[in-house]
């Protein structure tokens, strides 16, 4: 399996990273790293996850409240976005429609 991660969804990490290491020096790269690992999961486990807004494949992921939203297409697991669960979920779903 292939991944792809969008801009939109690459904006979302630097977004994630640039606010934990606000909150800590180094909880950032940890956030980043945590992030990269769960990306990579989805080439063994991509498509055993829960369906959201009709398309996509909803992740959580392992340590941090965030969801990766993504699609399967042959071989190829294309990442939307990743955004933090504690949103309002109207908003997580208006974003990904317009995709």
């Amino acid at each position: 399996m292939t991944i792809v991660i969008t801009g939109a969804a690459a904006d979302d990490i630097v977004e994630g990273f640039l606010f934990y290491e606000s909150q800590s020096q180094g909880l950032g790269e940890y956030f980043e790293a945590s992030i990269f690992a769960d990306l990579r999961s989805l080439v063994i486990y991509a498509g055993s996850h829960e369906v959201h807004f009709e398309r996509f494949y909803r992740k959580i992921a392992s340590r941090f409240p965030y969801a990766i939203y993504y699609t399967i297409d042959e071989s190829v697991v294309k990442v939307y976005a990743i955004a933090d669960a504690r949103r309002d979920p109207v908003r997580v779903e208006k974003r990904l429609s317009e995709q």
